[in-house]
């Protein structure tokens, strides 16, 4: 898993300084499928997250087969005929926050990140909202959104139609603090 990460970093930091970079480790993705007939959710405490305070540049990596579900069987089903996640291992999102962000002024803002989501191997442009809240220590970022599934084909057979929504609802939640480079 270390060369994908530092692949992953390179994305985003370039040639800036370590002190411009904050970094959510364990941050958290969660989703929910509600239907009549039953509801899915799904949670992953061990995102990666990179923010570039210079550039606004943000990336998010996750592998996909650390979902944790409360039902054995939906975390089988969804690693192997929905996410196929040995084929797909890994989601991620790469894009910029597009507002004018004082990194050195405590509070909360609204912001939007344009860039692109990429799962189950399908790149799709996405404009992401969320509340970015500036402190002493780092950041939080939270962002709510939708993925309809067939942005991404992922298909869902006939049978079980009725129990998974076609548009499912993600939470994130990440906490910054600032990148240290090991000596």
């Amino acid at each position: 898993m270390k060369f994908p990460l530092i692949f992953f970093f390179s994305l985003v930091m370039g040639n800036v300084l370590a002190q411009d970079i904050l970094i959510a480790r364990n941050a958290q993705i969660s989703f929910f499928s509600e239907t009549p007939l039953e509801n899915i959710s799904g949670l992953n405490k061990n995102v990666t997250a990179i923010l570039n305070t210079k550039s606004n540049d943000i990336a998010v990596k996750m592998q996909v087969v650390q979902f944790e579900f409360p039902n054995k069987l939906m975390q089988e089903h969804f690693n192997e005929n929905y996410l196929e996640s040995d084929k797909y291992p890994a989601a991620s999102f790469t894009g910029k926050i597009q507002e004018k962000v004082d990194f050195g002024k405590e509070g909360t803002q609204t912001i939007t990140a344009k860039g692109i989501l990429n799962m189950h191997g399908v790149a799709k442009e996405r404009t992401l909202t969320g509340k970015l809240t500036i402190t002493k220590t780092g950041a939080n970022l939270v962002c709510d959104f939708t993925v309809p599934l067939t942005d991404h084909k992922i298909e869902v057979p006939k049978l079980v139609f009725e129990k998974i929504a076609e548009v499912i609802a993600v939470k994130t939640n990440f906490s910054f603090v600032p990148y240290e480079q090991k000596k």
